[in-house]
């Protein structure tokens, strides 16, 4: 059996990630996830990384951080600079994961009034979103956070018409325009593959 190998990652993509390990039967490959809430408080985000990194030492091949910048400003890129061994996903955020990220940066560059979702943020919108932005008792503070989108793109990773639904309800709620994007694993497990490999 290779090398064990790490990824640590936002609990907002667990459930993709260890998809991604079952089926490809990656039993060398460990995940070790923060808690998704972080994505509200990037600032944190490097130091968490940091300890995790730390407590790895030595004992893998590689470590895949998969995070993308998600608003640490470099902060991230710079924590793993000199560490031949590691990797991060690419990109500003997880959704360029997702989506792939020539993908994402053309509909960006189409589109930067996008509020994007995941199947984690459809599962979850109404805590990660409405609840983690007082949305549910001030409403009035929808246009100060929402008023500069115009769209919502939700990236499905699954076929699920349930969650499709609730994309579409988040979508209404925000007073934006709707879009489904279908777009799977294929992109994350690119980043995954280097780590397993």
């Amino acid at each position: 059996m290779p090398k064990p190998c790490l990824v640590i990652a936002c609990g907002a993509l667990a459930r993709e990630i260890q998809h991604l390990k079952t089926v490809n039967d990656w039993q060398h490959l460990e995940i070790q996830c923060l808690d998704a809430a972080l994505r509200n408080t990037p600032a944190k985000i490097p130091g968490r990384l940091a300890e995790k990194i730390h407590q790895a030492g030595h004992r893998y091949a590689k470590i895949l951080i998969a995070y993308g910048d998600c608003g640490t400003q470099g902060a991230i890129d710079r924590l793993i600079q000199n560490a031949d061994h590691i990797e991060r996903l690419p990109g500003p955020h997880c959704f360029a994961a997702f989506a792939g990220l020539k993908d994402f940066e053309t509909k960006m560059a189409a589109h930067p009034g996008t509020f994007w979702l995941t199947d984690f943020l459809t599962r979850h919108f109404e805590t990660m979103v409405v609840k983690s932005l007082g949305l549910d008792t001030h409403p009035e503070l929808l246009p100060a956070y929402f008023g500069h989108y115009n769209r919502l793109c939700y990236l499905s990773q699954s076929a699920d018409d349930a969650l499709l639904e609730s994309a579409r309800a988040a979508a209404q709620f925000l007073g934006l325009s709707f879009e489904h994007q279908p777009v799977g694993y294929n992109a994350l497990s690119e980043p995954l593959t280097w780590c397993a490999a």
